[in-house]
């Protein structure tokens, strides 16, 4: 690929990383839960290493041909050696053409004409690798800004302190003991990566949740917030992994317990009775929604009014 070709793919790439950064930074909030942003920079960086390190070894380029054609010599008086002589003399016992040479004008020095390009210069790979760590640590410094001062990582160490404490005594009265909420700030259990909003371990003490479902519990426990079907998600996952803590292994089980729990945890958290089944109903019909990869998590027809998995059949109202 030539440098032209090279820094021309460069420059579109450059255009898509600035507008994934500011979808990024800028969009909902579950693109900044789905995408991880430090493989995006991790990709550019070994694009831009790629770019340069593809342009310092690839030498000297030979020049294009840049002698004039037939209508330049009519109009600027170029002509061939033998332009003068009669038709066919301009051929040799071959039947090809005499190359041409450029007559200088009167008082021009021959020797400057023709003149031999001077060769690429290898500064120009380096600032645009240069240019490049520009871009992507100022890409950077935004997204830690707009991170610092927003979610879950805005939260002072004593706010995220009381808020885990109130997640964790309400996993407790559905785990029926004491138990533990922690959210995973570094995602080494959660996340993206790891293709779950929460962890715990059957029969445990502990529940790790993702700073997005900690910031909107949050929200809504603390500041009276709702973010519509988020609010529902993040209460359907803290009480499918209290549910895990009580004892219940498989999914579809759990999730069919939890959003009915689900419920009662809202009204507790502070929503209107109303409100919270709403919401753990939509959480109901997006379940049968949900792709091929979270099969083990659709509850099943056991999991209706009067059904086996109904946790209150008296009543008929489901969840």
């Amino acid at each position: 690929m030539s440098e032209q070709a090279d820094g021309g793919a460069w420059l579109w790439v450059r255009i898509a990383l600035v507008v994934f950064v500011l979808a990024w930074i800028l969009g909902p909030d579950e693109l900044r839960g789905v995408v991880p942003i430090l493989p995006v920079f991790l990709v550019a960086l070994g694009l831009e290493v790629h770019f340069l390190v593809s342009a310092l070894r690839g030498g000297h380029r030979r020049a294009p041909d840049r002698l004039p054609q037939e209508i330049d010599r009519d109009r600027y008086g170029f002509r061939r050696e033998h332009d003068d002589e009669e038709k066919g003399d301009g051929e040799d016992g071959d039947g090809e053409d005499v190359p041409f040479e450029l007559e200088p004008e009167d008082g021009d020095d021959e020797q400057d004409m023709p003149y031999e390009r001077a060769p690429p210069s290898r500064l120009g790979p380096v600032w645009r690798f240069a240019v490049g760590l520009g871009l992507i640590a100022g890409l950077g410094a935004a997204i830690w800004y707009v991170d610092s001062r927003s979610g879950w990582g805005s939260l002072s160490g004593e706010t995220k302190g009381a808020a885990v404490q109130r997640f964790s005594e309400e996993a407790a009265l559905i785990a029926e003991k004491p138990v533990s909420i922690r959210c995973d700030e570094s995602r080494d259990y959660v996340g993206a990566v790891q293709h779950a909003d929460g962890v715990a371990q059957v029969g445990g003490e502990l529940a790790i949740l993702t700073p997005e479902i900690c910031d909107d519990l949050y929200r809504l426990a603390f500041e009276g917030e709702t973010t519509g079907s988020r609010t529902g998600r993040a209460i359907a996952v803290l009480a499918h992994e209290a549910w895990h803590l009580r004892g219940v292994s498989d999914e579809g089980t759990t999730e069919c317990y939890a959003l009915q729990s689900g419920v009662d945890l809202g009204v507790r958290l502070g929503l209107s009775e109303g409100r919270a089944r709403q919401l753990m109903r939509q959480q109901l019909t997006e379940n049968a929604l949900r792709g091929v990869g979270t099969l083990e998590y659709r509850v099943t027809s056991e999991c209706r009014d009067g059904g086996p998995l109904d946790l209150d059949p008296a009543d008929d109202r489901f969840p």
